[in-house]
């Protein structure tokens, strides 16, 4: 699904991503950790093409993205939604208009837009707050209806960067409990986060970064342990 072939992104001579592989398949959740600087949304970045690796190659469903023409772009970000930490809604726009948005943008006709905006309304438990606008919601309102917003268009997957930064220890756990639920629906979900707490109580693949590389992989991990009981 997601294929980092020794990739590496520079800036100003500073490696963001130094010599990085990686294979991620679909229907996991993973949880890209580490401190600031570590290349987690570099990696991010590059998934949706907004960067383009310095070396290496990067493949998402089977699309090397650096080899994705300016055109066919707005494809692979609809197949990639993504979640950020200060939510990004359309503050003058309701619920049910900034969900509806990118399904506008594509020019759907008005009873799909509202046929498939209300399925995920109701899918993340906000129908109810459909007609309200952003600053009528709570913090854990918002980053729902910003996740309502990347599914809308059915993406094969989901990248979340530091989505429960901004929330109270209760919304930060609703968050978690939506993102499992779509994850078991069969999207793949890539998680960048800084809770510990979080990352650690679940049982979700964790991807450690330091300075841009890989340090530390618990899939890699558990199955070598696997290999080791098979010995014996």
């Amino acid at each position: 699904m997601i294929v980092f072939n020794e990739v590496s992104k520079q800036y100003d001579g500073v490696k963001a991503l130094a010599d990085f592989s990686l294979d991620i398949e679909g229907g996991e959740f993973v949880f890209l950790v580490g401190p600031s600087g570590a290349g987690k949304s570099t990696l991010l970045k590059l998934i949706i093409r907004e960067e383009l690796p310095t070396e290496g190659s990067l493949f998402v469903d089977g699309e090397e993205v650096s080899k994705i023409p300016s055109s066919g772009v707005p494809h692979l970000r609809r197949k990639v939604g993504t979640i950020f930490q200060d939510f990004k809604l359309l503050p003058q726009r309701t619920v049910f208009e900034n969900v509806s948005f990118p399904l506008e943008i594509l020019g759907l006709p008005d009873d799909e837009i509202e046929k498939t905006t209300d399925e995920i309304l109701r899918l993340v438990d906000l129908n109810s707050k459909a007609a309200n606008f952003p600053d009528q919601l709570s913090g854990g309102e918002l980053q729902r209806t910003a996740i309502a917003r990347a599914m809308v268009l059915r993406p094969e997957i989901i990248l979340a960067d530091e989505p429960t930064g901004n929330l109270d220890s209760g919304s930060a756990w609703e968050v978690m409990q939506l993102l499992a639920k779509l994850n078991s629906l069969g999207t793949t979900v890539v998680m960048a986060t800084h809770n510990v707490d979080i990352s650690s109580s679940l049982p979700h693949r964790k991807l450690e970064l330091q300075r841009g590389r890989l340090v530390r992989d618990t899939k890699q991990k558990t199955k070598g342990a696997s290999k080791k009981e098979k010995e014996k």
